[in-house]
């Protein structure tokens, strides 16, 4: 990271689409490499070490996806989609392959730079984010250990991206009460517009995948319908219920 801010991997081969993200970071400080195709993406995140990737999905050589997924093979580097795709399955599979984040085109510069201000408070959540007498939440057979920025399900360590981590983590210190949609946007995201709903519901399907053992008959993530979530307290009687019809 740059003295002056993040370094930031621009990847789009539209020059309009290209510019204007640039123009939007040199005017927050932020440092940026441009790469208009896919191979050139993944040498720039190889050799220039940037802090987080912009990442358009259609790419002339190289389909986004692909770069997602040969990105995860070394980095955990934060990656926003920035993408003309907007067909929920098109999310599920960014974020399935990898990507922290999505968003759609066209995006204003004022949400591009909320969700990039979010993705640097994620890049250091996991040691800042721990309630200063609470290093473990625990809820069942599920366990959040905030120093250590790791969940556990049943004993097994689950790779959550950071705005799946974020989205427990605010759920888990707000137990048993309903969080809105417009209050998890704002706590999330860094805005409660309408528009990102479909986000919302795409990171909390793929966190229930995660969590859930029938997401379908959720025990922890309760959807209160119109209004928004909330974590069920999973008593240790329930679990240990649960374990005996096994």
């Amino acid at each position: 990271m740059s003295d002056d801010g993040y370094t930031i991997l621009v990847v789009e081969d539209d020059s309009a689409v290209r510019n204007l993200v640039s123009t939007a970071l040199e005017s927050r400080n932020y440092r940026h490499i441009v790469a208009p195709t896919g191979q050139a993406a993944i040498t720039a995140a190889a050799t220039k070490n940037p802090d987080i990737m912009l990442l358009d999905l259609g790419l002339p050589d190289i389909d986004g996806i692909d770069v997602i997924k040969r990105i995860r093979t070394w980095s955990t580097m934060p990656i926003i989609v920035l993408s003309a795709r907007t067909d929920d399955s098109d999310k599920i599979e960014a974020l399935d392959c990898g990507a922290d984040d999505y968003l759609t085109k066209p995006f204003s510069v004022g949400e591009l730079l909320a969700r990039l201000h979010t993705t640097e408070r994620h890049l250091g959540y996991m040691s800042e984010d721990a309630p200063p007498q609470q290093s473990q939440f625990v809820n069942g057979d599920l366990i959040i250990d905030y120093a250590a920025g790791t969940v556990k399900l049943e004993g097994k360590e689950l790779h959550l991206t950071p705005i799946e981590y974020k989205l427990l983590c605010l759920l888990a210190h707000n137990t048993d009460r309903v969080l809105t949609h417009q209050n998890i946007l704002h706590e999330v995201w860094g805005s409660s517009q309408d528009s990102d709903l479909a986000s919302l519901r795409v990171f909390m399907g793929t966190l229930r995948k995660k969590i859930e053992a029938n997401p379908s008959r959720p025990r922890y993530i309760q959807t209160h319908v119109g209004v928004g979530y909330r974590m069920v307290r999973v008593e240790p009687q329930d679990v240990d219920a649960r374990t005996a019809k096994r």
